[in-house]
């Protein structure tokens, strides 16, 4: 079955087409539209076996960005599919399920009602989510969709670690709990790496690091969710890009009155103003943090040892709450290709049975690897993730 999966941002559509069945699946294309709205647009159209395409030209919505990509896919040269009729099934990434989601579904009016009713929540990320299964309605009319949601992974914590210390009268107004996000990526390296190390599953202590731009840090016990870092919204938890993490209410209180700030200033600046970038004044991307910690400047330095602090504490706090841990992953951008990030994480660890391969760490890169020492009474892994592998086995097995 051929299986289009989308993830579309306010401004950009990222894209696959997988070819899935009971026995396996092979990636036939990827790619991304970027720009949209702008004056001029970008796709880049990634088939496998074939040269890459790229197109530049105004794209002013998201549903002329999916026409762009379903012309590429069946173009004669770049394509990779004979006719539009060979897409079966077409997957959405969603960031924001609410409670209304625990696991994965087919999407139809009742849960297009209620993805737009979490808007309030999901500001950057909902509106264009749906956006991108409206856009595939006019598209392509008659096939079936399915919703993959950030936050269906999470829908196992327990209350005692998903409630806030507030008045519950804005619980049960509002729902204003933890939700947690990156939850396709936990529940697939979980997986992965209990797999590779030998582990059950089933019956484990995992502490999950997705680490990219944005990060989070999950508990996952016995197969199951149990706390994680990123709380309401994805602003919570780790030193992230542009967004602050942790920090204390009142200090955004003090600030707002010292500089007349109205709440959507104090948004902005937590998720768009902070981070490392904040702290740096370099950048958002830790490739220039780390260029700048390598030449000495002291504000990259406070930027990325502030970066590593919050994920180890993040790691001890886990431990602490699970009594012990079997495996710990590192995953996503950064935290797949930094060995001095998972380097900073895991030394001083020993007191936890954490040891780690040093020079295997320095040298891994692109490979599932387990770089723990033979020794180590925790497992360490290095585990790439592939959230739009789990979005299209979701929708594969909703749609067969």
């Amino acid at each position: 079955m051929v299986i289009l999966v989308l993830n579309c941002g306010s401004s950009s559509i990222k894209y696959q087409v997988i070819d899935i069945c009971d026995a396996g699946h092979s990636l036939l294309a990827k790619g991304l539209v970027e720009r949209i709205g702008l004056a001029e647009g970008d796709l880049t159209h990634k088939p496998v076996g074939k040269d890459v395409f790229k197109l530049h030209q105004p794209i002013p919505d998201h549903t002329t960005g999916i026409r762009l990509v379903l012309d590429a896919l069946t173009d004669a040269v770049h394509g990779v599919i004979a006719s539009l009729d060979e897409v079966k099934a077409v997957g959405h990434r969603v960031a924001h399920g609410g409670e209304f989601f625990p696991s994965s579904c087919i999407v139809d009016e009742d849960a297009k009602l209620k993805i737009r009713s979490l808007f309030d929540i999901a500001p950057l990320h909902n509106p264009a989510n749906l956006e991108g299964i409206l856009s595939i309605e006019k598209v392509l009319p008659q096939v079936k969709q399915v919703a993959v949601f950030d936050t269906s992974f999470h829908q196992t914590i327990p209350a005692v670690n998903y409630m806030y210390a507030l008045p519950y009268e804005y619980y049960e107004k509002y729902r204003v709990r933890r939700y947690g996000f990156h939850g396709t990526s936990h529940k697939f390296v979980a997986k992965q790496g209990a797999a590779l190390a030998g582990i059950d599953f089933e019956t484990s202590k995992i502490i999950t690091c997705h680490v990219g731009n944005g990060g989070s840090v999950t508990a996952v016990l016995n197969g199951e969710s149990y706390c994680t870092s990123m709380g309401f919204s994805p602003v919570d938890g780790l030193v992230m890009g542009t967004r602050c993490g942790d920090v204390d209410p009142s200090a955004l209180l003090f600030i707002a009155e010292k500089e007349g700030m109205s709440l959507a200033d104090i948004n902005t600046m937590i998720n768009k103003r902070s981070g490392v970038e904040g702290v740096s004044g370099v950048s958002s991307d830790m490739r220039d943090i780390d260029a700048a910690y390598d030449a000495g400047n002291e504000r990259a330095i406070l930027a990325r040892d502030m970066y590593y602090s919050r994920i180890k504490q993040y790691v001890g706090k886990y431990a602490a709450l699970m009594g012990g841990v079997d495996l710990i992953i590192f995953t996503g951008g950064v935290g797949e290709n930094s060995w001095e990030l998972r380097d900073g994480v895991c030394s001083e660890m020993e007191f936890m049975g954490v040891a780690l391969n040093v020079e295997l760490n320095k040298t891994i890169r692109g490979v599932d690897t387990i770089i723990s020492t033979d020794s180590s009474r925790v497992k360490v892994a290095v585990i790439a993730t592939n959230e739009e592998l789990v979005i299209a086995t979701d929708t594969y097995n909703l749609t067969k």
